[in-house]
């Protein structure tokens, strides 16, 4: 169904986009850092909630993406339509919700959450980063499910022009606020807003364009077909508590390592950021998996869907030890640019080691591994391996690891391989013993 020439036209935009949202997310870093390490921490803690909020409505494009690539696959266009325009439907009312309780319960959520071990400036910066980010929710919601579903048709250069403009936008405006203008935390979150919204417009304009094999009509007319929810949500509410629980765990974990003080919550972001670049084949490959594996699934050839998995891994696992050895080689330069406190760059430069060892053997397996499953309709079995995981192995023995055997933030990056590898492990011998076939069907 996919040759090479396809699978190059579909991956490599994916990974040129994942590419441009990282570096940005360290260009946003290194140029907060100007207004200190309390602004860098700010955002840091917000940023690690906001993945958590943002997820709720993004596992739902996921689930729409699968439904509609399974229709594509079985030549059903007209009902692969009918899930574009009820997956912008769901999406848009659920953004528009978390965007409600975030802009009221602001402070008090970050409170609950951090409690008083933060210091009072970062959580200044906090409060002001999270208030201005959440009214880009909806916006974000409606750019990801419009991407979803470009991809899905196998045309993932649309949503990498679009985000070319949005990262572009959101370049310049930090630079413009952030070192023009000095505004700190609010420079590099007004710009987040704008480029979000733009690129919403954008690519609600093109997904309305007939010529596509997948598109919307007449969003604002359209009535929610509680059928079609219903098999998005069969996906999506899976893969959604999979990874609220996973970015729960998450943020469980950030307050940890709150309590290790400033210099670990900023070493802890920079390593999070060049750990981020780290991984963008695994994640750009991953989010092929759902258009290549749905719809083989849909056209009923499910050992044509092994075939591609297998392919694809190597062709992760290529990519990813490629850029891993290249940023171990490089890793004093970059760390380098944030311009951090000797202590905050010692053990920032730890992270970045340890992280890029591990990454080259676990991370494939643990997160790329198991979008080829969810692809199948195989989303119960990972949804309870991937909680289980976290809150035994990354909660659990961070805990352990960094207040009984006092390894403080090493030990919680310690726990999050483990977690990886017990992960992996569970993906690995469900794809090989094929059980994942029983739910590759199109009710």
């Amino acid at each position: 169904m996919f040759n090479n020439k396809q699978l190059k036209k579909l991956i490599i935009p994916l990974i040129i986009e994942q590419l441009l949202a990282v570096t940005v997310g360290m260009a946003d870093i290194m140029m907060v850092a100007r207004a200190g390490e309390t602004a860098v921490s700010g955002v840091s803690l917000v940023d690690t909630l906001n993945v958590l909020l943002i997820t709720l409505f993004s596992s739902l494009a996921t689930g729409g993406a699968v439904v509609a690539a399974q229709y594509l696959g079985h030549k059903e266009t007209k009902e692969a339509c009918k899930a574009a325009n009820q997956l912008l439907l769901a999406v848009g009312c659920i953004s528009l919700l978390i965007m409600g309780i975030s802009l009221i319960g602001n402070q008090a959520i970050l409170r609950t959450i951090y409690g008083s071990k933060v210091e009072k400036a970062v959580m200044d910066n906090a409060v002001t980063y999270f208030y201005i980010t959440a009214l880009s929710f909806p916006f974000l919601a409606i750019y990801n499910s419009c991407a979803a579903l470009f991809r899905t048709m196998g045309n993932s250069k649309v949503s990498m022009m679009v985000s070319i403009i949005m990262n572009i936008i959101n370049v310049g405006g930090n630079a413009i606020l952030i070192l023009g203008f000095r505004m700190g935390v609010a420079g590099v979150a007004y710009p987040t807003l704008v480029s979000r919204a733009v690129a919403a417009v954008i690519m609600l304009g093109l997904i309305h364009n007939a010529k596509n094999p997948i598109h919307i009509s007449n969003i604002f007319h359209q009535r929610f077909d509680w059928k079609m929810i219903r098999r998005i949500l069969n996906i999506g509410v899976p893969n959604g508590l999979e990874n609220s629980v996973f970015q729960i765990g998450k943020v469980l974990v950030q307050g940890i390592t709150a309590s290790f003080g400033t210099v670990a919550i900023t070493a802890n972001a920079v390593g999070n950021t060049i750990a981020g670049l780290e991984v963008i084949p695994g994640s750009a490959i991953g989010l092929a998996m759902i258009t290549v594996v749905g719809q083989c699934v849909g056209a009923g050839d499910l050992e044509q869907a092994k075939k591609y998995v297998i392919k694809l891994m190597k062709i992760t696992y290529i990519i990813i030890i490629i850029l891993n050895m290249g940023v171990l080689l490089l890793r004093e330069p970059i760390i380098g640019l944030y311009n951090l406190s000797s202590e905050t760059e010692a053990l920032a430069m730890q992270l970045v080691i340890y992280h890029s060892i591990c990454c080259c053997i676990i991370w494939p397996i643990s997160f790329c591994l198991p979008n080829a499953l969810r692809a199948a309709n195989d989303v119960k079995n990972t949804m309870l391996i991937s909680i289980i995981s976290m809150w035994v192995w990354r909660i659990g023995f961070s805990f352990i690891l960094a207040y009984s055997f006092k390894l403080g933030l090493m030990g919680v990056w310690i726990a999050m391989t483990i977690d990886w590898l017990f992960r992996g492990i569970c993906f690995v011998t469900r794809f090989l013993s094929g059980k994942w076939k029983r739910h590759a069907y199109i009710s």
